[in-house]
This record gives structure tokens, sequence and C-alpha cells, in this order.
């Protein structure tokens, strides 16, 4: 399974991102979404799981803090801000966070945690990425996309 992972997208899909994720199966977003029809467009590209940012206000009432699930046999936990993340997260096998808009992927013993960074508007010259997800089974590998910038 192809999963497309993104975060930060602050009320913006890239043309680039959309074609990444086109032919994902699902879609994880980390919040910072800004928007209702951020959310309606990925609807229409694959099924959605998404988390609230702190920047999702009132609109986002609905939208939860935090999402725990599984693809095929893999754990995941989600939420927008590392400092939300429970204690205890022995069960899971991948730990997704946005919220500091930098990629990040790291294994601590058999976890991974991942921060997509962000895809949305560039903030001085961090670099535009997200990630995806190939899930076989209990096992998965991530890879780490990054979005060419006409100003990089």
């Amino acid at each position: 399974m192809k999963v497309a992972v993104i975060s930060d997208t602050h009320g913006l899909l890239r043309p680039e991102v959309l074609e990444k994720i086109m032919d994902c199966e699902l879609i994880l977003h980390g919040g910072d979404i800004n928007r209702q029809d951020i959310i309606d467009s990925l609807k229409q590209i694959a099924p959605l799981i998404v988390v609230r940012g702190n920047n999702d206000k009132e609109w986002a009432e609905a939208v939860p803090l935090f999402e725990s699930f599984s693809i095929g046999g893999v754990h995941v936990y989600m939420t927008h801000k590392k400092k939300d993340l429970p204690e205890d997260l022995s069960s899971y096998d991948l730990i997704i966070t946005g919220h500091t808009h930098k990629y990040e992927y790291k294994t601590m013993g058999d976890q991974v945690f991942l921060n997509p960074g962000s895809c949305g508007p560039r903030k001085t010259t961090q670099p535009i990425t997200m990630a995806v997800l190939y899930v076989e089974e209990d096992r998965f590998t991530v890879e780490k996309i990054d979005i060419p910038h006409p100003d990089a």
C-alpha cells in the first residue's frame, strides 16, 4: 500500500504535492491544515486520516488532536506536536508528528518517528518536504520527497 504523509499545508496544496499523492491509496495529514477545502480536496484523491494542528481553529473543532490506527499490520500514532505524544508509545511502530516544518526520520529500537516536514507555504529557505510510506503486511519503508521550489 502506498501512503502519502503530509503536514503543515497551511491552506496551500501545491500542484507538485498533488502530483506525488495522486496514486496513493491513503493520505495522512499531520495538522495545520488551515481550511476545510484542503480536507475536501484530499478526500477526493484517497481516504484521509487527519489531526488538528495548533493553527486549525474553530472551523476544525471536530478534527481530532490525535489518531491511533493500523495500516496493514503497522500500528501508527499521529498528532501534530511532539509534546502532545503520550508517555507510552510501546504499542506503536510508527509515530507521526508535524509542527516544526522540518523533515525528521528517527529510529528508536523498532519504532520510527517521522515528521514529513511542511509542504505548504515556504518560510525563509526551509525545504518543502513530504513522505511516502510503502506498507507491506506488517512492514514499511519511508521515502522522503523533496518538492523543488522556484527560489531554491
